[in-house]
């Protein structure tokens, strides 16, 4: 992971430092955000452990979401390789995107400034050319996420998703293209 530091109006994106972890755990573990996430229980030190390699893999580009010095957040962003094998196929061209973030900070635009930051990094930064995240088809507050940084829904899979409280639910995949983005961001 590169150590860049990024910067928006309100907020600062930077490498998760250890002494990030109990924060971040914080508000990974309350209830109304755990409902919404892939891996619920989290023991303390494994999640610890995951952020060291995070740090020292270059294919992992997560950051930490600084507001006036506290972490409200994570989005992370890891490069891989496109579908298929055919040669001359160009590596780690593609990312998967996720964020979490404490609900206190919810509603003021902060997920969808980290988030946008990342995209923008991923495009004209990392040369990546393709994005894609996933959520529940429930998780209204991340799909009105995905959709204000212009990722487009690419699949709605009917019961493809495992809820521990829910059973069986609708989950989404979004994605975005580099073309589609700089067509947007130039004038």
């Amino acid at each position: 992971m590169g150590n860049d530091i990024l910067r928006t109006e309100r907020l600062e994106l930077r490498p998760v430092r250890d002494e990030d972890i109990d924060r971040i755990l914080e508000y990974r573990n309350l209830p109304e955000v755990t409902r919404w996430l892939l891996r619920t229980n989290v023991d303390p030190e494994p999640f610890r452990a995951a952020w060291r390699r995070a740090t020292a893999d270059p294919d992992d580009h997560s950051r930490a979401v600084v507001l006036d010095g506290v972490v409200i957040g994570t989005v992370s962003l890891e490069a891989l390789d496109g579908m298929g094998g055919q040669p001359g196929m160009p590596s780690r061209t593609e990312a998967l995107l996720g964020y979490t973030f404490d609900p206190a900070f919810g509603g003021r635009g902060y997920a969808t400034e980290a988030v946008t930051a990342m995209v923008a990094y991923a495009f004209e930064r990392l040369g990546i050319r393709r994005i894609t995240a996933g959520c529940f088809a429930d998780n209204l507050a991340s799909v009105r996420v995905l959709e204000k940084v212009g990722m487009r829904r690419e699949q709605h899979g009917v019961g493809d998703s495992w809820h521990a409280e829910l059973g069986w639910v609708d989950g989404y995949t979004y994605a975005l293209l580099a073309g589609e983005w700089l067509r947007e961001a130039t004038p």
